[in-house]
C-alpha cells in the first residue's frame, strides 16, 4: 500500500466530514452562483449588453457568451488540475473562487452598450473567459477534496453534496432574482436593479473564503507530498499513465457527455422553452423553477447513497436511457400544460408559409447578410411559439386553414411591426398570444416534469464525483478527471443552450432542439455499457488499473 493509499485509509471524524462537506458544498454553491446568474438573467442582458433589433438573434448572442465561459472551462482544468496535483487542491480551489467572485461582481458593474457601445459585450466576454477558467478548477477540486476525506463505503454519498450544490447554485441564483424582484420595482429592477444580483457576487466571495480557509488540505495530498509521490507533469502524466486514455474518453463521453446535457436541458432549456415560446412571465417560471430545483437537490444525495451500495455505472445507465425513451414527451407535455391554447390552436388552424427561398437565417443581422421575406416571417412565427410548414413557391404568402394573410411591406423593415401584425393576423384566426394564466393544477404539472427532469439529472449526476475519483490515480485524479469533465461540460453541455437555439430557429420547431441532446445521451450510453466498471464501487487499482 502506498503511503497516499495508507493515510486515505484513515476515516475522518464527523466532526472534521461536517466541515469538509460544509465548507466545500457551500464555495460550490457560490461558484455555480456565480456562473448560472448569467443565464438566469439571459432575457434581461440580452437588451443591456446587445445592440440588435431581432429578438432571436439577440438571444443567441447572449447564449453565445455563455457559451464562451464553457469554451474555456477545459484550459481552466489544465492550468488548475495542474496546479492541484502540484501543489494542494485546498489552496487551488482557493484561487478559483476568487476568481470567478471577483469576475461575476465585475458584470454588474459593466455600463450597458447604449452607454460605451460594443465595448460593453466585449468586456461580458473578457469576464466570462475568466469566470470559465476558475469554474475549469472549482468542480475537480471540491469533489476530490470531499472524495479523499471519505472512506469508501460513504463516498458516493459524501460527495453527492457536491453534486447537489451545482443545483444549489442554479437555485440560489433563483433565489436572489426573485427576491430582487420583490424588493426592487419591475421597471427598476430591468433598468438597474439586474446588477444587485452580480454585485452580491463579492459578499458569497467572503462567505466562501473564510469557509474554505478554515480547511486542511487533503489527507491524500499531503501523504503523497510527504512520500514524494506527486507527478512531476500532471498534464502530461494523464495522457500517459497506462490505461488512461480509455479512461479519459469514457469520463467525457459515457459520463459527462450524459449528465452534462440532461443537466442543462432539464434547467436551462426547460427556462428558455417556458419564457420563450410558452410565453409565461418571467416571475412564474422563475418561482417555478425554484420549487423545483430546490425539490430536486435531495434527489442527488439520494443517488450518490444509492450508488454506494449498487455501484456507479448503474443509476447513469438507468438514467440515460430514461432520458431517450421521456424527453420528448416530458417536454410535450410541459408545452401543453404551460401554454395549451397555442398548441390547440396550430392543431386547428395549420399555418403554412410559402415563398422562395425560405429558411431562416439567425445570424444574419449581426454578419450584415441579407434574409429573405420569408425567413423573416419564419423566424417570427418561430419566436412566437407557432407551429408551421413550408412549401416552396414563387409567390411570398401566409394561410391559415387555407385562408391566406395580407402582407404589409413594413413588416421587413421594422421586426416590431411584423410581430405585431402578424400575432394580430393569426389572433383573429383563433390564437392567442397573451401571457397564459395558470391554475394550480397545471401550475403543479409543470413542477411535476421539472422533477422528472431532475431525477433524470440526478440520477446521471449524483455518483460522478465519486466515481471520477475512483476511476483515476491519486497522482494525476486532479488533472485527469478536470479535463474531461470540463470537456464535456464546455462543449457537449455548455453549447447546448446555443445549439439547441439555432437548430429550432432555422427548423421552426420549438422541440427540434431536443435531438440535440437525444443524439448526445445515446452516444453515451455505449460508451457507458462499454466502458463504465459494473458491480459495487472499488477504489483505483482495485480493478486492475
Amino acid at each position: 500500500m502506498s503511503a497516499a493509499a495508507d493515510q486515505a485509509a484513515r476515516e475522518p471524524s464527523q466532526k472534521e466530514i461536517r466541515l469538509v462537506i460544509g465548507a466545500s458544498s457551500a464555495g460550490t454553491v457560490f461558484e455555480w452562483y456565480d456562473f448560472f446568474i448569467y443565464g438566469t438573467l439571459a432575457y434581461i442582458l440580452k437588451d443591456a449588453f446587445y445592440d440588435v433589433e431581432n429578438d432571436t438573434l439577440a438571444l443567441l448572442l447572449v447564449w453565445s457568451t455563455f457559451a464562451v465561459g464553457f469554451a474555456f472551462r477545459p484550459i481552466g482544468a489544465i492550468l488548475f488540475g495542474y496546479l492541484g496535483d502540484k501543489l494542494g487542491r485546498k489552496y487551488t480551489f482557493l484561487v478559483t473562487v476568487t476568481l470567478m467572485g471577483i469576475a461575476t461582481a465585475g458584470v454588474g458593474m459593466i455600463p450597458t452598450v447604449d452607454t460605451i457601445g460594443i465595448a460593453a459585450p466585449i468586456i461580458v466576454i473578457i469576464l466570462r473567459v475568466i469566470q470559465g477558467l476558475a469554474l475549469g478548477g472549482e468542480y475537480g477540486g471540491a469533489a476530490i477534496y470531499v472524495a479523499e476525506h471519505s472512506p469508501p463505503d460513504k463516498r458516493g454519498f459524501y460527495t453527492s453534496f457536491i453534486q447537489a450544490s451545482v443545483a444549489g447554485g442554479f437555485v440560489l441564483s433563483i433565489a436572489v432574482v426573485l427576491a430582487c424582484r420583490f424588493l426592487i420595482p419591475e421597471d427598476d429592477f430591468l433598468a438597474w436593479g439586474w446588477r444587485v444580483p452580480f454585485l452580491l457576487s463579492i459578499i458569497l466571495l467572503g462567505i466562501s473564503l473564510w469557509m474554505r480557509l478554515m480547511l486542511s488540505e487533503s489527507p491524500v495530498f499531503k501523504a503523497m507530498k510527504e512520500a514524494g509521490e506527486t507527478a512531476k507533469n500532471p498534464f502530461v502524466e494523464s495522457f500517459t499513465y497506462p490505461g488512461n486514455k480509455k479512461r479519459i474518453f469514457v469520463a467525457l463521453f459515457g459520463v459527462t457527455g450524459i449528465l452534462t446535457t440532461i443537466w442543462y436541458t432539464a434547467f436551462f432549456s426547460g427556462m428558455s422553452f417556458l419564457r420563450g415560446p410558452m410565453n409565461l412571465d418571467a416571475l412564474t417560471v422563475e418561482v417555478i423553477l425554484f420549487f423545483a430545483g430546490t425539490i430536486a437537490m435531495a434527489f442527488y444525495v439520494i443517488v450518490g447513497k444509492w450508488s454506494d451500495r449498487v455501484g456507479r455505472r448503474k443509476p447513469i445507465v438507468i438514467g440515460a436511457v430514461l432520458t431517450l425513451l421521456t424527453l420528448f414527451p416530458a417536454f410535450w407535455l410541459m408545452g401543453s400544460l404551460a401554454n395549451p391554447g397555442l398548441a390547440d390552436a396550430s392543431e386547428r388552424n395549420p399555418v403554412v408559409v410559402s415563398g422562395e427561398q425560405c429558411t431562416t437565417d439567425p445570424f444574419a443581422e449581426l454578419f450584415d447578410r441579407s434574409q429573405t421575406q420569408c425567413g423573416t416571417l419564419l423566424e417570427t412565427l418561430t419566436a412566437s411559439g407557432v407551429f408551421y410548414t413550408v412549401e416552396e413557391s414563387s409567390q411570398l404568402g401566409i394561410t391559415v386553414s387555407g385562408q391566406p394573410i395580407v402582407i404589409d411591406e413594413e413588416w421587413f423593415t421594422d421586426s416590431a411591426a411584423r410581430k405585431a401584425g402578424l400575432q394580430a393576423a393569426l389572433t383573429e384566426n383563433g390564437f392567442d398570444f397573451s401571457q397564459p394564466e395558470l391554475s394550480a393544477a397545471r401550475w403543479l404539472g409543470i413542477i411535476a416534469v421539472l422533477l422528472w427532469m431532475g431525477w433524470l439529472s440526478a440520477l446521471t449526476y449524483g455518483s460522478v464525483a465519486a466515481l471520477l475519483s475512483e476511476m483515476f490515480p491519486p497522482a494525476i485524479r486532479y488533472s485527469s478527471m478536470s479535463i474531461p469533465y470540463h470537456i464535456g461540460a464546455g462543449y457537449l453541455g455548455g453549447f447546448l443552450p446555443l445549439i439547441a437555439g439555432i437548430i429550432v430557429a432555422q427548423s421552426g420547431d420549438i422541440y427540434a432542439g431536443l435531438w440535440y441532446t437525444w443524439v448526445v445521451v445515446a452516444i453515451g450510453v455505449v460508451v457507458a455499457l462499454w466502458g463504465l466498471p459494473s458491480g459495487p464501487p472499488r477504489d483505483f487499482g482495485e480493478d486492475a488499473g
